[in-house]
């Protein structure tokens, strides 16, 4: 599968990113771990395009630091109990303590489900984004796996009356809403009359449940941070087009819209030095 190149402006000139792209995380991890005076890792990763470029990156930037990959494995959660096994066996022969993973959340606790099995204790991991924030890795019995564990995260962020927002969904109940329906179905573990729901033995959903009691990803806070990047995005589309459109009390319409124009002015808008790197 070829990879899109999206840093090459000669073919997307207008292509800007809500959130870094993960080659800056790759080598931040490099130097991270140079920062520490760790010389020699080893190193664990997705067997995907996010795992298998993110590592590529980290070890090219690892290299040029005088940092040693003593081995790089690769799996994906589907691995079998078998396979994890031998991965467990790669860790124990090595001299390495110190781990660095290019894996996502649900990755790394099936990972660490196995690694507790053999009480795989005294490494120090070094994880990505993905997963050194999710709180339920943390709060797993299996988390003194991690302890000391140590990675990159997105600036804390605050979106006023986003969470009010969240909360108050079910103003958008409709029976002609299948995007509601469906979210409201798995939230609350119920279904809807005449719906489309193949679970059988559930008990019937009102649409007036409350939201406030939930906890889970959906009202998960915590992610507060990439919720800003997309909602800086926005706002930094819309008042670029606020701006070429002649907007005041009236929006002229009549104006040419490219994506270049729209780049540009997003740029003098000074609205993108934060997020579109």
């Amino acid at each position: 599968m070829n990879v899109v190149n999206f840093y090459d402006k000669t073919k997307y000139p207008s292509f800007l990113r809500t959130i870094p792209s993960d080659d800056y995380q790759s080598r931040a991890l490099a130097h991270l771990v140079k920062n520490f005076g760790w010389t020699l890792v080893g190193a664990i990763k997705t067997n995907n395009d996010y795992g298998n470029k993110g590592m590529a990156t980290f070890t090219e930037t690892a290299q040029q630091l005088d940092i040693c990959l003593e081995y790089c494995v690769s799996f994906v959660g589907t691995d079998t109990p078998y396979y994890i096994k031998k991965i467990i066996d790669i860790i124990k022969a090595s001299t390495s303590k110190v781990i660095v993973t290019f894996v996502s959340s649900g990755e790394i606790n099936v990972l660490i489900h196995e690694l507790s099995k053999h009480n795989l204790t005294g490494y120090q991991w070094v994880g990505t984004e993905s997963w050194i924030i999710d709180a339920q890795c943390a709060e797993k019995d299996t988390h003194h796996i991690l302890d000391g564990a140590i990675g990159l995260s997105i600036p804390k962020a605050h979106v006023s009356g986003m969470r009010e927002f969240i909360l108050d969904v079910n103003t958008l109940n409709s029976s002609s809403n299948e995007v509601f329906t469906e979210l409201w179905e798995t939230l609350f573990t119920c279904k809807f009359k005449q719906s489309n729901s193949s679970a059988e033995n559930q008990k019937e959903c009102t649409g007036h449940e409350n939201l406030t009691g939930l906890q889970n990803g959906f009202t998960d806070m915590s992610v507060m941070p990439i919720y800003y990047n997309v909602y800086k995005g926005v706002y930094a589309v819309a008042h670029a087009l606020h701006s070429i459109l002649g907007c005041n009390e009236t929006c002229n319409y009549n104006v040419q819209l490219d994506p270049l124009t729209v780049t540009n002015r997003k740029w003098h808008c000074g609205l993108c030095h934060s997020w579109s790197l």
